[in-house]
C-alpha cells in the first residue's frame, strides 16, 4: 500500500485528519472501513513526537482509540450472546458527524465573509414625517348645528328634572369660565377629545349650553383647535398647549 504523506499543521486536529481519510477513501462516517482507515491514520502522525505540535497528545489518543476499535472489531463474536453488541465505531462516528456538521457550517460563513468583506452599509437614517395640517375650514354654525343635534336628543330622551320648577327654586347659574377650566381638565388624559364626550347625561340646559359658550371661547382664543372625524361623524377637539384666558370671565353666566 502507498504511504500517504500529510503535514499535520493543516489539520485542525485528529478528528479533521480522521474525516479527511474517510472522505478520500470514499467510505461512510457511519460505517468507518477500520482496518484501512486505522493504517492510513498511523502512517500519517508517524514522527509526530518530534514535530513540536501543540496538539502531539490529541492525535496519539486518537491513534490509540483507533487500534482499540479495530481489535474490538477484530475479535470473534459469541454467538452464544443473545442481546446484540454495540459497534465500537459508533461513539467515534458520533463525534465525527458532530464535527463535520460544525465544520461545514464555518465553510459556509467563511463563503459569506468573503461575498461582503468588500460592503460598505449605510447608516441607521431617522426620517421625520410632518404631520399632515388639517386644512378645512368649518364655519361657526356647523358646531351649532352638532350642539342643537346633542340638545334635542338629549331633551327627546331626558326626564323630568327639578330644574323644571326653576320658579319656585330659583334658576341655576353657570360660569362659563368654570366650563372651559372644565374642558381644559379633560385633555389631561390625551391630547385629543371628541365633542360628543363633552356633555354628560345628567347636564342641565344651563350647562351645556355654558359649556358650548366655553368651547367657542377657547376655539376663538386658539386654546383648542377643532377638526371633523369623517369615519366617527362627530368633532375632535385638540388641545393647542395654550392655557385659558380671562376672557370667559366668572361673571360671563349663563342661566
Amino acid at each position: 500500500m502507498e504511504k500517504i504523506l500529510y503535514k499535520l499543521e493543516s489539520f485542525e486536529g485528529p478528528l479533521d485528519l480522521l474525516l479527511t481519510l474517510i472522505q478520500k477513501n470514499k467510505g461512510s462516517i457511519w460505517d468507518i472501513p477500520i482496518v484501512e482507515i486505522t493504517e492510513q491514520y498511523l502512517d500519517a502522525i508517524e514522527g509526530i513526537e518530534g514535530s513540536g505540535l501543540d496538539d502531539t497528545s490529541e492525535f496519539l489518543v486518537m491513534a490509540a482509540n483507533l487500534l482499540w476499535i479495530k481489535s474490538r472489531m477484530l475479535l470473534p463474536k459469541n454467538n452464544d450472546d443473545d442481546e446484540e453488541e454495540e459497534d465500537p465505531r459508533e461513539d467515534l462516528a458520533r463525534r465525527l458527524a458532530e464535527y463535520k456538521a460544525y465544520k461545514d457550517a464555518s465553510e459556509e460563513l467563511r463563503k459569506t465573509e468573503g461575498a461582503t468583506k468588500d460592503m460598505v452599509f449605510r447608516g441607521e437614517e431617522h426620517i421625520s414625517f410632518p404631520v399632515p395640517e388639517y386644512s378645512r375650514h368649518h364655519e361657526v354654525d356647523e358646531l351649532i348645528d352638532a350642539f342643537n343635534s346633542i340638545l334635542a336628543r338629549r331633551e327627546r330622551n331626558a326626564k323630568p328634572e327639578k330644574r323644571a320648577f326653576s320658579g319656585i327654586v330659583g334658576r341655576e347659574k353657570v360660569s362659563v369660565y368654570d366650563m372651559s377650566l372644565k374642558i381644559k381638565s379633560r385633555f389631561k388624559r390625551g391630547r385629543k377629545v371628541d365633542f360628543k364626550t363633552l356633555f354628560e347625561a345628567d347636564d342641565s340646559k344651563p350647562v351645556m349650553i355654558a359649556t358650548f359658550l366655553a368651547l367657542l371661547e377657547m376655539i376663538k382664543d386658539n386654546v383648542v383647535s377643532v377638526e371633523y372625524d369623517y369615519a366617527r361623524e362627530d368633532f375632535v377637539l385638540t388641545d393647542t398647549g395654550k392655557e385659558v384666558g380671562a376672557s370667559a370671565s366668572d361673571n360671563d353666566d349663563t342661566e
